[in-house]
């Protein structure tokens, strides 16, 4: 019992505490040179926070960033998952389509900026463009590496009862890997969380990526800092999140099997 609560709770503590104590010894570094970075500091930074958080405007900008997140994962899932069983399962579309595949998974999203501004113009559209573009690479590669880790008997003995393509896709291959599947979507919503920011400085008048360049031209610089808090707090909450929803599904399923 001693072990956990130290493990969860006080090493934790232990290294936020540490953090702050770097942070506030870096600011007390760069304030000899530069006055203004004194508002970087942990309390006005703590103070801003606060006054953020109590606030009801910035929770408008979360809202929208946390849709763009959902709906350019959606596309990401809906374009991944399918794609990625098709390589696996097809060799002759895996191999006429790997090498593209790989060129474009190593173009980072953010290069693709201008373009999706010329085609789709400003606005959520090609916020959503991004985001899926980021993500979909993660849940491909996951969903084929689970179809690879199939048991073959499996598709045997689907074969061998005459079951259909679809049949095979839906009540076989997809139960069967949806753990690779989950474990892709909680990489891709890292991904994503990440792109977000820079991709909302494109032409859009709301969210997080918006609120920051906000406050920067505002010189609110202590707001600036409360924002990339609040930022990798919402990040660590949506990998909580996918990490929680992936534990329950494999607790669930250690039950059936169990």
């Amino acid at each position: 019992m001693k072990n956990l609560l130290r493990d969860r709770f006080l090493l934790p503590v232990i290294g936020l505490v540490v953090a702050i104590i770097l942070w506030s010894f870096g600011v007390s570094l760069l304030e000899q040179k530069t006055p203004i970075a004194s508002l970087f500091a942990p309390a006005p930074t703590a103070q801003a926070f606060v006054e953020l958080v109590s606030g009801s405007d910035i929770w408008l900008h979360v809202y929208l960033s946390l849709k763009r997140v959902v709906v350019g994962l959606a596309f990401a899932f809906l374009i991944g998952v399918p794609l990625g069983i098709l390589v696996a399962t097809s060799k002759a579309f895996a191999h006429s389509s790997t090498p593209l595949f790989q060129l474009l998974r190593m173009i980072s999203p953010l290069s693709w900026m201008p373009l999706a501004v010329m085609v789709l113009g400003v606005g959520d559209a090609p916020v959503y463009f991004l985001l899926a573009f980021a993500a979909v690479w993660p849940i491909m590669l996951n969903t084929i590496a689970g179809v690879m880790h199939l048991d073959p008997n499996w598709l045997m003995l689907a074969r061998s009862l005459s079951a259909t393509r679809s049949e095979l896709i839906l009540r076989v291959i997809l139960p069967g890997i949806t753990a690779h599947i989950l474990t892709g979507v909680r990489l891709a919503i890292g991904i994503i969380w990440i792109v977000l920011v820079p991709a909302e400085m494109l032409g859009v008048s709301a969210g997080l990526g918006y609120f920051i360049l906000d406050t920067r031209d505002r010189l609110a610089y202590s707001e600036l800092m409360a924002a990339i808090i609040l930022i990798g707090m919402l990040g660590y909450m949506l990998d909580y999140a996918a990490r929680y929803a992936h534990a329950r599904w494999s607790h669930v399923k250690q039950r059936e099997f169990g």
